[in-house]
């Protein structure tokens, strides 16, 4: 169906993993053949194409596919005209004339129209071009021909514009071949001939030498006046603070941090740091129903455990005073009035117009206050703003009614301010110079633009970046939530998990973290990778830092019958790091019984079988010894319960296949160690096609192994809960919270990485 419209294979194919896309291109499609259009050629399919994956109210489709399907809009230029319409008019019924007016439908532009005002541009910029050849940037002739030709193909234009400078120039010569040099900053200079500008991404230059990057939202007519308070509050802003990089990472204290938010903790702080900046830990604490203590301790927490200290430590509340006098400033402008809608009409992307929208001022400044005085009830108010979202949300609410108790403020409040609202001005009143976001929050871009210039304060500049996932897993707080009540975890620190109390509980070291966010980057892109990228971050980190010990996990007792010591045991110096022995040894008891790992004995070898065996001896790591066995004593059924073996020097025996570790059997720990495999069977356990029963019926029962039988060596007793070890040949471990003085408890964190083929 969709390569009849139009598509290629490859698109097609593509385009069916997405189903919301592929539904409404499927429905776009269905509607134009119940029009009874004669077929599709692909300028058609295209621009339905385009309808599907843009157009925010589903409402309009009927209407704007009928006006592709006729041909009354053909262009992409008519077509984008046409869908930003419909985003700033989203409420039925339409106004078809002006719908029609504001897309171009009927609109014809000759190529005798395109060869004039091209001429004509031509002709203006005529010294310039002749003085800068082909190094003039031909970029402002297009724009102004945009506007004189607004639907106008951009191809013929390009075109004409290239074709009417060759026959100007004539052939292009080697200096015109060679690359441009890269001009200064200018200094941005204001005059009274100043009327009109666009300010997107604008980079300037202040006196003091600092460089400024602007992105403030796009206005048609910005005055001059207006202009200069921009300029005017962002000169204020380098005065306090001196053109100090500020970044803040604001966390809801409502949960606990995942893997995603070491990212942004890294970037924020790190990108601060790397400028020799500042970067403030602000709690977003507006929604008091669901924050707790211990998620604003957590936080602070595991912000310090990766290594960084915040400048300050600020909340949303600190500021609530400040907040609400805003939004009296927003309603006296007449920019945000008092609606009762209930919440169940605001859902959804395309709810009806507030029919308070036009509320005089008066009245919603003094229904405002009886919202702040607890006068009406939650639920029944709220304080809305006039504007329009990049993603089609209208009049997005500022304030709320909970007559919730904040953990903070106390019962001096019962309105709250919504995050659309809150945290541009917070970021304004701290002077945070670089708004670091994730792109789901693009949407809020203009949002973000809109309020702090509507209000009069300095406006920062949010930039988005791409957040970062990882497959097998989930991270929102709902879901981990009905994985604790569930009782498939235990808290939100289960070993399984990737919040970071889990990561660290499970012996994950926060410079593997920070190492992992590094090698990851910062794009636009979101960012889906398997666990083993992380695990190969932390397989080095502990490689490098934890010391090496021996632990038996499944014992098997062997007792060495022609001991070298009378007095029954040998003290062992065994390196903490084998690779570097200057960086300490400690010292482990070899005795007459010791125990080895149950699997590190086979009664009859094969042939690619190097451990130890009835017809092969073995060595003992760092004991110096070799094993031969002298008979196995086994059970009423048959299993193998201890060996009886001799020992010889390894000087005085045949070098042996494979050195094994072990501990002594009398004078060793017995442990607890708990083995983590993946929680979730599936990549993406929230995908409903491949998971038809939800995340909670894809998790793996055999995902937490308890060993209560283990051995260690006794050089551990004194270590402290989160201590790291490796483990020899068997993996890293992590000492966890649930030791007690009688039972140490062991986490492995991740096993070793073994050669292909090793036995």
């Amino acid at each position: 169906l969709f390569v009849a419209a139009g598509l290629t294979e490859q698109k097609a194919n593509e385009t069916l993993k997405n189903k919301q896309v592929s539904a409404s291109f499927a429905e776009a499609i269905e509607l134009v053949r119940i029009i009874k259009y004669s077929g599709f050629d692909k300028s058609v399919g295209n621009l339905l194409y385009q309808i599907s994956t843009r157009l925010k109210h589903k409402h309009h489709l009927p209407t704007i596919v009928s006006y592709v399907a006729s041909k009354k809009l053909k262009t992409d230029i008519q077509l984008n005209c046409a869908l930003d319409y419909l985003k700033n008019n989203p409420s039925m019924p339409l106004d078809e004339s002006k719908f029609s007016e504001a897309s171009g439908v009927g609109v014809e532009v000759s190529p005798a129209q395109i060869e004039d005002v091209i001429e004509k541009l031509v002709e203006a910029n005529k010294a310039e071009l002749l003085e800068q050849r082909y190094k003039f940037n031909t970029g402002k002739i297009l724009m102004n021909a945009r506007k004189l030709l607004k639907f106008a193909d951009g191809r013929i234009v390009k075109s004409e514009l290239d074709m009417q400078i060759l026959d100007l120039l004539g052939p292009k010569s080697e200096a015109d071949l060679e690359p441009a040099s890269k001009p200064k900053v200018p200094y941005f200079i204001c005059d009274s001939k100043c009327k009109f500008i666009r300010l997107r991404g604008f980079q300037a230059t202040t006196g003091n030498g600092h460089q400024i990057f602007i992105k403030c939202f796009v206005v048609s007519h910005m005055t001059i006046s207006y202009l200069i308070n921009i300029f005017g509050l962002m000169e204020e802003h380098l005065k306090i603070t001196g053109g100090q990089v500020r970044t803040r990472f604001p966390p809801e204290p409502n949960g606990i941090l995942h893997i995603g938010h070491a990212k942004a903790i890294n970037f924020n702080f790190g990108y601060a740091k790397a400028n020799d900046g500042v970067c403030f830990l602000r709690y977003d604490d507006t929604n008091p129903e669901k924050e707790e203590e211990k998620f604003f301790k957590g936080i602070l927490d595991m912000v310090n455990w990766l290594g960084y200290t915040p400048y300050k430590v600020t909340h949303a509340s600190d500021y609530f005073q400040e907040l609400f006098d805003l939004a009296v400033v927003l309603i006296k402008k007449d920019l945000a009035y008092i609606c009762h809608q209930k919440y169940e009409e605001l859902k959804g992307i395309n709810p009806p117009p507030s029919p308070w929208r036009n509320r005089p001022i008066p009245e919603s400044l003094a229904l405002f206050e009886d919202m702040r005085k607890g006068k009406l009830d939650e639920g029944s108010t709220t304080l809305r703003m006039k504007h329009v979202m990049e993603d089609g949300k209208q009049d997005p609410v500022a304030y709320r009614i909970k007559f919730t108790p904040h953990h903070r403020t106390g019962d001096k409040w019962c309105i709250y301010p919504t995050y659309d609202f809150t945290h541009c001005l917070c970021d304004s009143i701290e002077q945070i110079s670089h708004s670091l976001c994730t792109k789901e929050f693009q949407a809020r871009r203009s949002s973000y633009f809109w309020l702090c210039n509507s209000v009069d304060i300095y406006c920062p500049v949010q930039w988005e970046y791409g957040r970062l996932n990882l497959q097998y897993t989930v991270v929102s707080k709902r879901k981990i939530q009905k994985l604790i009540d569930a009782g498939i975890v235990r808290d939100w620190d289960d070993p399984r998990l990737f919040t970071l109390t889990a990561l660290r509980r499970r012996g994950f070291p926060p410079e593997a973290l920070n190492d992992f966010c590094a090698k990851v980057g910062v794009t636009g892109n979101l960012c889906i990778l398997e666990p083993s990228m992380l695990e190969a971050c932390v397989r080095t980190t502990l490689n490098n830092t934890a010391p090496r010990v021996m632990a038996v996990l499944y014992p098997l007792k062997v007792t060495i019958t022609n001991f070298p010591n009378e007095a029954g045991s040998l003290d062992i110096k065994v390196p903490d790091f084998p690779a570097d022995e200057s960086k300490g040894n400690h010292v482990t008891n070899l005795t007459k019984s010791i125990f080895i790992e149950r699997s590190d004995y086979m009664e009859i070898a094969d042939k690619s079988y190097k451990r130890f065996a009835s017809d092969q001896s073995v060595g003992l790591r760092h004991a110096g010894l070799v094993l031969t066995l002298e008979r196995a004593e086994k059970s009423s059924k048959g299993d193998v319960v201890e060996l009886f073996v001799t020992c010889k020097s390894v000087e005085d025996s045949p070098k042996p296949k494979a050195f094994i570790h072990w501990v002594s059997a009398t004078s060793c720990l017995e442990c607890e160690v708990r083995v983590y495999s993946r929680l979730f069977k599936h990549k993406n356990p929230e995908d409903t096609s491949v998971v038809p029963g939800g995340f909670v019926t894809d998790c793996n029962s055999d995902s937490l192994s308890v060993n209560t039988a283990a051995r260690v060596e006794c050089s551990v007793k004194k270590a402290k809960v989160f201590d790291k070890f490796q483990f020899e040949r068997l993996g890293y471990f992590c000492i966890d919270p649930d030791t007690t003085d009688n039972t140490m408890v062991f986490n492995r964190t991740i096993p070793l990485k073994e050669d292909a083929g090793k036995n």
